[in-house]
């Protein structure tokens, strides 16, 4: 990635600034079904309605994990779901 795509990117990405996340819960079976996923990944939700969530990659080709710097909970996986 060339640093004014980084650039782009982090500009863009400043709309989270000063979110207040709300909620979490992983996707339901529902919505990774919708997705085609065959893992469910982490869904943030904010307090003006927005939410995020994980893909492994920027096609959106299955649920993502991530990895946090806290203190027990360094990695939030995804879980996968039997048929």
């Amino acid at each position: 990635m060339s640093k004014e795509t980084e650039k782009i990117w982090t500009k863009k990405c400043r709309v989270l600034i000063g979110k207040k996340i709300v909620n979490v819960r992983y996707l339901t079976k529902k919505e990774m079904e919708y997705l085609g996923w065959y893992s469910k990944s982490l869904v943030i939700f904010f307090d003006d309605g927005t939410y995020i969530y994980p893909s492994q990659d920027d096609e959106g080709n299955d649920g993502g994990s991530l990895f946090t710097n806290i203190k027990g909970l360094l990695t939030i996986p995804v879980i996968y779901e039997s048929n």
